[in-house]
């Protein structure tokens, strides 16, 4: 799911949506798409044409991009699945708890990570796992 190509990793997600409708075995990578997408259903009716796949979306204007938000959720699914970096899944079972759902708290934890990538981005650097972690554990406390 590596890409620089912002078509191609956008067509990943109507590829592992169409699959899914089509009753297609899907490998575990697929499974984690489809589980993610399964939780918005306010993205279904966007996956089900690729008619937006090149489409802009502009936080400026108060529109949330469906591919970003989608693939932070992997992101993190990934971090916590891993445990890298060390501690943020046991952030992210104590957010669970205290919000109730995984889901829940894993769209918590996506201002940490989005923080993290871009201050990342702006320095030219990988991102702070340190700094990203200290948000992490303010989040819990907060909670």
């Amino acid at each position: 799911m590596f890409s620089n190509d912002r078509t191609e990793l956008r067509k990943v997600f109507y590829d592992c949506w169409q699959q899914k409708q089509d009753g297609q075995t899907l490998d575990a990578l697929q499974q984690m798409i489809v589980s993610v997408i399964e939780q918005h259903p306010e993205y279904h009716s966007l996956l089900e044409k690729n008619a937006n796949i090149d489409r802009d979306y502009h936080p400026a204007q108060g529109e949330t991009n469906p591919f970003l938000h989608m693939s932070m959720h992997i992101a993190l699914i990934e971090q916590i699945s891993t445990d890298r970096p060390p501690g943020i899944r046991d952030s992210h079972q104590q957010l669970t708890k205290s919000l109730g759902s995984p889901h829940q708290a894993e769209h918590r934890m996506m201002d940490c990570l989005s923080e993290a990538i871009w201050q990342a981005q702006r320095n030219n650097a990988m991102p702070d796992e340190a700094a990203y972690m200290t948000c992490l554990r303010k989040l819990v406390e907060n909670d």
